[in-house]
């Protein structure tokens, strides 16, 4: 019964911002990290940015550094994806993710969102 809900997409021209959200419901007694991927027309999906829910050990894509931030609230269960300085080919739909317990012994199971889709114009 875990679901996630992201929102935040939208149009957008080329170096202006917008901020994602994905808020998570269900039962869920471990949460292990939380993250963004995105998905442009034709292509592979491709990791953006994660965050560990323990801690605020943060990753990202190398081509976003700088310019994207992601962060958390942990007594909302919603993750934030800040994203600047946007480019044409980040037109894409971003997909939230999240990596649960699964069981014990250390298994963990991924659940996406539907995605939120953010269009960059030149």
């Amino acid at each position: 019964q875990v679901q996630l809900v992201e929102s935040g997409g939208g149009l957008v021209q080329a170096g202006g911002s917008l901020r994602l959200s994905c808020t998570r419901s269900g039962r869920a007694p471990g949460v292990y990290d939380m993250g963004w991927y995105r998905q442009a027309p034709g292509r592979a999906r491709e990791f953006v940015a994660s965050i560990d829910w323990s801690g605020s050990i943060t990753d990202y894509v190398d081509s976003v550094k700088g310019r994207f931030y992601i962060s958390k609230d942990t007594t909302q269960n919603t993750v934030y994806l800040q994203m600047n300085s946007l480019r044409g080919e980040e037109t894409a739909t971003y997909d939230c993710k999240a990596r649960l317990a699964a069981g014990g012994c250390g298994v963990t199971g991924d659940y996406w969102g539907r995605g939120t889709p953010a269009t960059v114009s030149s």
